[in-house]
């Protein structure tokens, strides 16, 4: 009995340094799968017309990767919000081969795609692109309160440093907010090998009450408990989330429910851009969202969720309405 315990013992060491490694903090460390994931965009000859077409390639370790294709362009640049192709494929000897179940093929090297029909004709290629936020680095204005600027974690009841001037997940505000402005950066880390909620987990919680989930759920459908929705009230009307170990920013404008005495008689509301891209528009917010803390009259916290993954955050402010 001792031998079969110390060996699931050794097996569960062996899988938490596995996981250890199969974490990337830095573009610099993430390998050569990262360099194939990422955004590309350009215009395709489709039936004699150009068509501008977006596609977003993703990791799942081991030189494996998943693939959608958008026509008009990438999410928030074009794409119709509709209509996608996925495609499925693995590098081999240098060049990534993805397929799309007969609907074409294409392959990736030195940061182009190259992408051909179901007959096997070459219709263009596509570049490697990374889009930044239009946000990024937002300066706070006259008389916002600076919740975080690289210095100090002073601001957050359990908050810790992270490489050197990021805030790391798990902490929330000293000061309580009402209805309020917030902007915040952040950054999920690149794990290839996770599934699911196990891919750089964390979350904004506004007032403590209403989590706008963060996640790397770059190339997926946009869920309530994926990036950009607000936990088990609202999905995203589009997945903006930009590649992991991309910096991306959160802004919303949030107006706190109305209450009379212990009775709430107006719901709370939010509009919501990632990346300047519009997600929530004037959300109504019926309820609060599972924990953290309740749903009540008067200001509260805002809080980084803690959930087990090195999510990193930057560039904190809050301007009061």
């Amino acid at each position: 009995m001792k031998k079969v315990l110390f060996g699931l013992l050794s097996l569960l060491t062996v899988a938490s340094v596995l996981r250890a490694e199969d974490t990337f903090l830095k573009v610099e460390d993430a390998g050569p799968d990262y360099k194939v994931q990422g955004e590309y965009s350009g215009e395709l000859d489709i039936d004699g017309q150009k068509v501008k077409v977006g596609l977003q390639v993703v990791a799942l370790g081991s030189g494996k990767f998943d693939a959608v294709a958008y026509p008009g362009g990438l999410p928030g640049d074009g794409w119709n919000e509709t209509d996608k192709v996925r495609a499925k494929g693995a590098t081999e000897n240098g060049v990534t081969k993805l397929s799309g179940d007969g609907q074409g093929s294409a392959t990736i090297a030195d940061g182009v795609a190259t992408v051909f029909s179901a007959s096997g004709a070459k219709v263009g290629t596509l570049a490697r692109l990374e889009r930044k936020s239009p946000t990024m680095g937002a300066k706070p204005p006259a008389g916002a309160v600076v919740l975080f600027d690289g210095t100090s974690a002073k601001n957050f009841e359990r908050g810790q440093l992270a490489m050197g001037d990021l805030l790391a997940a798990d902490c929330e505000t000293k000061e309580k907010f009402g209805s309020h402005r917030l902007h915040i950066e952040f950054r999920t880390p690149f794990k290839p090998a996770a599934r699911g909620q196990e891919r750089g987990n964390s979350g904004v919680y506004i007032q403590g009450r209403y989590e706008c989930q963060v996640l790397d759920s770059f190339g997926l459908e946009g869920e309530n408990n994926e990036c950009g929705g607000i936990y088990s009230i609202a999905r995203p009307k589009v997945n903006a989330c930009f590649p992991p170990l991309t910096w991306q920013t959160y802004d919303m404008d949030f107006t706190a429910p109305v209450y009379e005495g212990a009775k709430k008689v107006k719901n709370a509301r939010v509009t919501i851009r990632q990346n300047g891209i519009v997600i929530h528009d004037n959300l109504e917010l019926p309820n609060g969202t599972p924990g953290k803390n309740p749903e009540g009259p008067g200001p509260d916290v805002i809080y980084l969720q803690g959930h087990g993954n090195p999510v990193v955050y930057r560039n904190i402010w809050v301007e009061r309405r």
